[in-house]
C-alpha cells in the first residue's frame, strides 16, 4: 500500500532563490581552511541556497578518506555563519542524523547506498520524526524505482514537508563514458507517480568527470528538474576524494552562465495549436507501434509452437545475436541512439520469450497433476 507523499512546493524552501535551485560544494570536508574558502567563493554567487559538503563518506573501499567526522560539522556551522548560505550533509545511520541536527545543519541527503536498505532508511525516518529540516533521497545505485519511491515514502511518514529526490544516476555492469548511467525515464516516471516532489540531479555524480557536467546540467533543466547539486572544490585537482568531477567555484559559474532555462508551459495559441496537431500525430504511430508489437508476438507464438512440438530450446544465441547487430546497423543509420536501439530491442527480444514460454509450459501444471 502506497504512502500519500505530501511536500511543499520546492519555491517554499527557505532559502529558495529561483530554477534552478542551486546546492554546490565539495565532495568531501577536508580541512577547515579548504571548507571556508570554498564556500566563500561559492557564497559571492548569490544563486547558490545550500553549500555541501561530505562529512562522512562511505567508500566502495576500506583505508580510503572517509571524511573527518563531527569535527566537519563545526566547520559547516562556521560556514552558515559567516556566508549566511545554508547548509548540507549525507546522513547514513541515525547517529549520523542527531549530530547533524545538533550543528544546526539545514539540509539532509541520504545517499544511494543507503536508500537501497529500507531498514536504514527506516531508522533515519524514525530519527527525523517531528522535526523540521530539508530532506533529500538520492535515487539506489541499482535502477529500482520502486525501492525509490519506498524511501521517499518512509521519510514522508516523519512528517518531513521540505522533501525532494536527487538523480545522481544507477550503477551498471556495462560501462558507459559516465560514471553512472542517467537513465533518465526513472526520474521521469517518479515524476509522474509524485508530481509535486522536487527533483534535483546531481550532475557530478552520473558524470564522474567535469567535462560532461554541463550536457548533463543542461538536459536536467530541459527535463524540468527543479535543481542541480554538482560538487565545487577550491582545488579539485588535489581533492581527497573523487577529483575529477568537481569544479572550482570559478568553473561552476562559467557552468551556470551557459544554462539555458526554459518555460515548462506556454500560453501562445499558435504554438498550442501546434504542439496539439504534433502530439496526435505521435499518438497516431504510437498506436501503430503497439499493433506492429502485436502481430510480432503472434509470429514469435507461432514459433514456440514449432519449437515445442520439436522438443528445441526458446533462446536461440545465435540468432539473437544476428537481430541485435542488425538493428542497431539499420537503427543508428536512421539516427537512434545505440543506447535506445539496445534497450527497446532488449525489452522486445524478453517480451517474446515470455509469450514462448508460456506457450512451451501450455498443459505442463496440468500433467504433473495427472502423475
Amino acid at each position: 500500500m502506497e504512502t500519500e507523499v505530501k511536500t511543499i512546493s520546492i519555491k517554499d524552501w527557505r532559502g529558495y532563490k529561483g530554477r534552478p535551485f542551486l546546492i554546490a560544494g565539495p565532495c568531501s570536508a577536508e580541512t577547515e581552511q579548504q571548507v571556508m574558502e570554498t564556500a566563500v567563493r561559492l557564497a559571492e554567487q548569490k544563486e547558490i541556497s545550500v553549500f555541501r559538503a561530505g562529512i562522512w563518506k562511505p567508500r566502495t573501499r576500506p583505508n580510503s578518506f572517509e571524511g573527518v567526522g563531527v569535527e566537519g560539522l563545526k566547520w559547516l556551522r562556521e560556514v552558515k555563519k559567516e556566508t549566511g548560505l545554508m547548509v548540507g550533509i549525507e546522513v547514513a545511520n541515525e547517529k549520523h542524523v542527531y549530530e547533524a541536527l545538533k550543528y544546526g545543519i539545514d539540509m539532509l541527503w541520504i545517499g544511494a547506498r543507503t536508500s537501497v536498505n529500507p531498514f536504514t532508511v527506516q531508522e533515519i525516518s524514525n530519527a527525523l520524526t517531528g522535526v523540521d529540516v530539508m530532506v533529500l533521497v538520492k535515487n539506489p545505485i541499482n535502477p529500482d524505482l520502486e525501492l525509490w519511491i519506498g524511501a521517499i515514502e518512509r521519510i514522508a511518514k516523519a512528517g518531513i514537508k521540505r522533501l525532494g529526490a536527487v538523480h545522481r544516476g544507477f550503477s551498471a555492469y556495462e560501462k558507459t563514458v559516465y560514471r553512472n548511467q542517467p537513465n533518465w525515464q526513472l526520474p521521469i516516471e517518479l515524476r509522474r507517480r509524485i508530481p509535486d516532489l522536487p527533483i534535483i540531479c546531481d550532475p557530478s555524480h552520473i558524470s564522474g568527470a567535469r567535462e560532461y557536467l554541463y550536457e548533463i546540467s543542461q538536459k536536467a533543466m530541459d527535463l524540468n528538474f527543479d535543481g542541480l547539486m554538482i560538487e565545487s572544490h577550491i582545488d579539485p585537482d588535489n581533492a581527497l576524494s573523487d577529483s575529477a568531477q568537481q569544479l572550482t567555484p570559478n568553473d561552476l559559474k562559467e557552468l551556470l552562465s551557459r544554462l539555458i532555462l526554459r518555460s515548462p508551459v506556454t500560453s501562445d495559441p499558435k504554438l498550442l495549436d501546434i504542439l496539439g496537431e504534433l502530439r496526435q500525430q505521435i499518438d497516431v504511430f504510437d498506436d501503430h507501434l503497439l499493433d506492429i508489437l502485436e502481430k510480432r508476438m503472434k509470429i514469435a507464438e507461432t514459433i514456440g509452437q514449432y519449437k515445442k512440438e520439436n522438443n528445441i530450446t526458446i533462446l536461440q544465441t545465435t540468432r539473437w545475436d544476428e537481430i541485435i547487430k542488425k538493428v542497431l546497423v539499420k537503427g543508428q543509420a536512421k539516427g537512434l541512439s545505440r543506447e535506445v536501439i539496445d534497450s527497446i530491442f532488449k525489452a522486445i527480444h524478453q517480451e517474446s520469450i515470455n509469450h514462448q514460454m508460456k506457450i512451451m509450459n501450455n498443459g505442463v501444471s496440468d500433467r504433473k497433476k495427472v502423475k
